[in-house]
C-alpha cells in the first residue's frame, strides 16, 4: 500500500476544484502525484521530466510562460501547465524559480480520470485557462432573472389601437388575439390603456355606446417601463402602482413595444419579499414605515441561503428605499401643501445604482426647475430635512458625509448643476473627481424626471471631453487590488481579522469607477452596473468577454459581501478568508486578476498608459 502523507491529502482537498472529489477519489488522486521540490538549478530538468502534466504549486514562487501568452507570476495553489492537458497540447513551459518550493505534478491520464469522475474538475480548468470567472453559483442563480431586460420577457404580441378608433373595434380587437389590455396610442406614441376590467366597469356597467372613441374609456399616463430595465424593475412598479398590466416603451422613441401582464411576471418570480416591497408602498404614516422598513434586513437574514439569493437584495433595498422616499414626500406635501415648483428627488451612490447594503446610507439631493425665491427655498429645506430624517428612522441613516438634501449646497437648480459639471471638467482636481464618482451615479426617485434628463442632455457633451476621462480613469486606477505580484491575497493592518479584505474599496468600488469612466464616454446615463454593462456590450472599446467577466466579478463581490453582512449581522464590507471555501478563494483571486487587467487597459485607453 501506497503510504500518502496526510498534508498532501490535505492540501490536495483544500485546493479547487479538487475539493469537489469524494475521499476514495482523493485518495487515488493523491497516489499517482509525483511531488517536486523545484529551485533554480533543477527547475529545466523536472518540467521535461514531467511533461504532459498538470502542475499544482503548493510553495514558492514562480514566473511561468506555459502558453503563447505572457508569462505569469504565480504561487501557492495557482496551476500551470492547463493548456497542455486540457487540449492536448505541448506547449514548451519554461520557468524562473522566484522562490522555490514544492509542486505537485499531475498526470495527464489521472486528470482525465478526475474530469471522469467529477465534470465540475473540467469545467472548472476550461475557465481557468480562459481566465474566466465562473462557478455553478453564477450560473444557477434563483434571482439571477431579475436582470433580465423586460422585453426578453414578453409571452405575446403587444396588440393596439388609435384612440380615435371606437369602443367596439378595440374590444374585437381584444377578443380576436384573446388578449385582457389594450395598448392605445396616438400618433404611435403611448396614450393610454384599456383593460378587461376598464370594459367590464367602464362599459358594461355604464352602458356607454360602443361607438364612442376609445379615448373616452382609456386610463390616460399609465404606469409604464422602458424596453431596457429590468423584469425586477417592472416588478416593483406593478406592485407600487397596483396594477395588473405594464406598456413597456422604447426608451428614445418613447413609442409601446409591448407589454407585460401579472401572468408574465409570476412565471419569472422566484421570491415573496415583493409582498414586503407591497406594503411599503401602502404604508399610511410613518410610524407603519418604519416598522415595515425594519422587516427587510431580517427576512434577507432569514431566507437567502445561496449566493445566488443575494443578487436581488440590493435592488430590492434600493427599490424599497425609493418607495420610502416617495411615501415621505407624499406625507410632507400633505401636510404642508404642493411644492412651488418643479422639482426632482435625485438618489446617489449605491441607491442610484441600485446595490444598497446593510451598511449603505443616504446619498440623495434636490434638482429644481430654476432657482427658488426665500420662500420656496424654505419649503424645500423643510422637505429635505423631514425626508431625510424620516429614512433614518427608517433604517436608511444619515450621510456622514452630508451628501444629503438636507445640505444646501446640494438643492440646485437645473442652471446651477449644468455650471456645476463645467466646473468639474474644466478643473479636475481631485475633489472635482470625488464629486464626480458622487454624483454622476444618479437617478430621479420621485418629482418631475424630466428635470433629470435636461440636465443629462445639458452634461453629456462636457463629460466626454478627453482630458476628464483621463483624471477619472487616473483616479479609478490609484486603488489597488489586494494581489501580491505573486498572485498571494495582501491584507490591510487594522481590520477586525489579519485576513479581512475590503470588498467595496478594494473590489466593487474599483469596478463602479472602471464602469462610469466607460459609460461616460459612451454617453450612457443609466446608473445601474447591470444595466451599463449590457449596453457596453455593443462598444467597441471592451470586448464581450471583458464585459462579462466584469459583471461576473461585481455579481460574486456583491454576493460575497451580502453573504459577510447577513451571516455575520455586519455592516462592513470586511470578508475573511478563512469564510470562504477553496474554490471561493480561486473565483476571488481571479476576480482581482480581472480588474486589475481593466484597469491597465482603461489607462491606455483614455490617459495614455499613465497612472
Amino acid at each position: 500500500m501506497i503510504h500518502i502523507p496526510q498534508q498532501t491529502l490535505e492540501f490536495l482537498g483544500s485546493s479547487a476544484p479538487f475539493d469537489l472529489l469524494t475521499e476514495d477519489q482523493l485518495n487515488h488522486l493523491a497516489s499517482t502525484i509525483t511531488v517536486c521540490y523545484i529551485s533554480k538549478g533543477d527547475a529545466e530538468q523536472i518540467l521535461e521530466q514531467q511533461r504532459g502534466s498538470l502542475f499544482l504549486i503548493n510553495s514558492g514562487q514562480f514566473s511561468v510562460k506555459d502558453s503563447p501568452e505572457k508569462t505569469r507570476h504565480l504561487s501557492e495553489e495557482d496551476y500551470f501547465g492547463c493548456g497542455n492537458v486540457l487540449h492536448k497540447e505541448d506547449h514548451l513551459i519554461t520557468m524562473t524559480v522566484d522562490s522555490p518550493g514544492l509542486v505537485y505534478c499531475i498526470p495527464a491520464q489521472t486528470f482525465e480520470w478526475c474530469v471522469s469522475v467529477q465534470p465540475g474538475i473540467g469545467s472548472f480548468f476550461r475557465h481557468y485557462s480562459a481566465e474566466k470567472i465562473h462557478s455553478e453559483q453564477l450560473d444557477d442563480s434563483t434571482s439571477i432573472w431579475m436582470y433580465k431586460p423586460v422585453h426578453e420577457a414578453l409571452a405575446q404580441e403587444m396588440i393596439s389601437a388609435d384612440l380615435n378608433s371606437s369602443i367596439l373595434t378595440g374590444v374585437r380587437l381584444m377578443a380576436k388575439h384573446c388578449v385582457s389590455s389594450l395598448v392605445i396610442t396616438d400618433n404611435q406614441r403611448l396614450a393610454g390603456i384599456i383593460t378587461d376590467r376598464d370594459i367590464r366597469n367602464r362599459v358594461v356597467a355604464e352602458q356607454v355606446d360602443v361607438q364612442q372613441p376609445l379615448s373616452s374609456i382609456m386610463t390616460t399616463e399609465p404606469a409604464k417601463i422602458t424596453h431596457q430595465r429590468t423584469l425586477f424593475d417592472a416588478l416593483c412598479m406593478m406592485t407600487e402602482h397596483n396594477v395588473n398590466h405594464l406598456p413597456i416603451i422604447d426608451k428614445d422613441s418613447e413609442m409601446p413595444v409591448g407589454i407585460l401582464t401579472a401572468t408574465d411576471m409570476i412565471r419569472h418570480q422566484r421570491s415573496n419579499v415583493l409582498l414586503l416591497v407591497k406594503a411599503l408602498s401602502k404604508a399610511t404614516s410613518m410610524h407603519e414605515l418604519s416598522r415595515l422598513s425594519w422587516q427587510l434586513p431580517q427576512y434577507f437574514s432569514k431566507h437567502a441561503k445561496r449566493l445566488g439569493d443575494f443578487d436581488i437584495a440590493g435592488k430590492v433595498l434600493s427599490q424599497a428605499t425609493d418607495i420610502m422616499t416617495r411615501k415621505l414626500i407624499t406625507f410632507f406635501v400633505k401636510e404642508h401643501g404642493a411644492a412651488p415648483m418643479d422639482y426632482c428627488w435625485l438618489v446617489y451612490g449605491s441607491q442610484a445604482r441600485e446595490d444598497q447594503t446593510m451598511g449603505s446610507d443616504q446619498d440623495n439631493g434636490l434638482l429644481l426647475a430654476t432657482e427658488p425665491d426665500e420662500q420656496a427655498a424654505q419649503y424645500f429645506a423643510d422637505l429635505a430635512e423631514y425626508v431625510c430624517r424620516g429614512l433614518d428612522k427608517c433604517g436608511i441613516r444619515l450621510c456622514t458625509g452630508n451628501i444629503m438634501a438636507s445640505n444646501p449646497l446640494l438643492r440646485l437648480s437645473v442652471n446651477q448643476a449644468i455650471k456645476e459639471a463645467e466646473n468639474w471638467v474644466q478643473s479636475p482636481t481631485p475633489e472635482a473627481i470625488l464629486n464626480c464618482n458622487i454624483f454622476l451615479d444618479v437617478r430621479g426617485v420621485a418629482g418631475n424626471i424630466h428635470l433629470l434628463t435636461q440636465l443629462h442632455q445639458a452634461r453629456a457633451p462636457l463629460f466626454k471631453q478627453t482630458r476628464f476621462l483621463a483624471a477619472l480613469t487616473r483616479h479609478a486606477c490609484k486603488s489597488m487590488v489586494p494581489l501580491s505580484v505573486f498572485q498571494k491575497f495582501s491584507y490591510k493592518k487594522g481590520l477586525p481579522k489579519k485576513d479581512c479584505i475590503d470588498l467595496k474599496h478594494s473590489g466593487v468600488a474599483i469596478i463602479n469607477d472602471l464602469v462610469r469612466v466607460y459609460s461616460l464616454a459612451n454617453g450612457l446615463t443609466m446608473p445601474a452596473i447591470p444595466l451599463r454593462l449590457e449596453s457596453l456590450m455593443n462598444q467597441p472599446e471592451l470586448s464581450s468577454q471583458n464585459v462579462k467577466n466584469l459583471r461576473d466579478v461585481w455579481l460574486l463581490l456583491n454576493r460575497l459581501r451580502w453573504r459577510h453582512q447577513t451571516q455575520n449581522n455586519a455592516k462592513d464590507n470586511y470578508l475573511s478568508m478563512s469564510d470562504l471555501s477553496s474554490i471561493e478563494k480561486y473565483q476571488l483571486k481571479e476576480a482581482f486578476r480581472v480588474i486589475r487587467r481593466t484597469q491597465q487597459a482603461a489607462l491606455f485607453k483614455f490617459a495614455g498608459g499613465s497612472a
